[in-house]
């Protein structure tokens, strides 16, 4: 920068200076390349951040001529000092950080000519690598966000769900919460992030591992997110009780129908069956627990539990699901895993009622006897 100091042709961005370093940018020796880097370098130095006035057309021509020109090295130092600049030509950032992603990363991190519309285009039009950087920009817009959200890409998608100061909205943290189903990489930065909430939290425990389950359990202080470690003791001590070890008995229908059956009343014995153990049978494909355990929870004959898993709309199992405690943001990927599960059903007819927002116990319960029906004396 010394070097540029002592040049009295690089000193100043008016006049004759001006003219002097629109030459160099029209020159292509090496030298003068270099000259006209230096001169560009203090005339960043000299123009004050502060300052809010468009640059002069013939500044304006230099910066854009020497972006369009210049070589890999030049551009990179040009777009690494006009990072943090207020008073750039937006043109120029805007080529800039279109550029190779050496060239464009300190400019779609920091710019603050980049706006809305510009990361957008940036989206669009270049590369993968820029739609990361662009997901990593500090205080990304809401506006932004839907739209790495909407074409769902893993990378930007992961770099987004890092980002913790990104505007993400309360939907688009929820849009994040279901991505992460798919994609494992989002769920760690997810249960980190500031705005995740219970609810969410609840939701993504059905698909996370043993580590982030522990770790979202600490943060939200679920107590159904911390049965885990009872409700695994419990079981094989009630399957040591009935002569079985912690060996998985015989698949044998009826066999197996009664070992749940007496597992589940052990269980509620010892006062260990609680809603968070519905949700552990169904992960673990044991429908025929969920079976008992909704049975005993909600006061419900097998019949009514057996009509509303087979029944064309999900609403009677919500409802259940909900008399019980099962807080109904958990709700969707349980059904999912039961269809997956029963081969279909629940079927897709019907509202998600779900949706609709919170429902006592009591009011779910009249629900579901209205949708299902009284059937045989409920199991007390």
């Amino acid at each position: 920068m010394a070097a540029a100091q002592q040049d009295p042709a690089l000193s100043s961005p008016s006049g004759a200076d001006a003219s002097a370093l629109l030459t160099l940018a029209h020159s292509r020796t090496h030298q003068d390349r270099q000259r006209l880097l230096l001169g560009v370098m203090a005339l960043c130095d000299q123009h004050p951040d502060a300052a809010s006035q468009e640059l002069s057309p013939v500044l304006t021509d230099i910066f854009l001529t020497l972006a369009r020109q210049a070589e890999h090295d030049i551009r990179r130092a040009l777009s690494e000092r006009l990072a943090r600049a207020s008073w750039a030509p937006p043109a120029l950032i805007n080529i800039l950080a279109l550029d190779e992603i050496e060239i464009a990363r300190p400019l779609i991190a920091s710019s603050p000519i980049l706006k809305d519309e510009d990361l957008l285009a940036i989206l669009v039009k270049a590369s993968l690598e820029h739609q990361i950087e662009v997901a990593r920009r500090p205080n990304l817009s809401a506006r932004v966000a839907d739209a790495i959200l909407d074409q769902a890409h893993p990378a930007p998608l992961t770099a987004l769900a890092g980002n913790a100061t990104a505007e993400i909205s309360a939907e688009g943290l929820r849009r994040l919460v279901e991505h992460s189903r798919r994609l494992a990489a989002l769920r760690a930065p997810l249960t980190r992030h500031p705005r995740m909430n219970e609810t969410l939290a609840r939701q993504m425990y059905a698909w996370v591992g043993a580590a982030l389950r522990e770790s979202m359990g600490e943060r939200f202080a679920i107590a159904d997110l911390r049965l885990d470690e009872a409700v695994d003791q419990s079981v094989d001590k009630a399957f040591t009780s009935l002569g079985y070890g912690t060996v998985t008995p015989p698949l044998v229908d009826d066999d197996r129908d009664e070992m749940d059956r007496r597992l589940v009343t052990k269980l509620q014995a010892a006062g260990q069956l609680r809603p968070g153990y519905l949700i552990r049978a169904v992960r673990e494909k044991k429908m025929g627990l969920f079976r008992h355990a909704l049975s005993v929870l909600g006061g419900f004959s097998m019949t009514q539990v057996k009509a509303c898993l087979t029944h064309t709309t999900p609403e009677p199992l919500y409802y259940a699901c909900a008399a019980v405690g099962i807080d109904r943001a958990v709700f969707p990927p349980l059904l999912y895993e039961i269809r997956q599960i029963n081969g279909g059903p629940p079927g897709e007819a019907g509202q998600a009622v779900w949706q609709r927002g919170a429902i006592s116990p009591q009011s779910a319960q009249r629900a579901f006897l209205a949708l299902i029906g009284d059937g045989e004396t409920p199991v007390r």
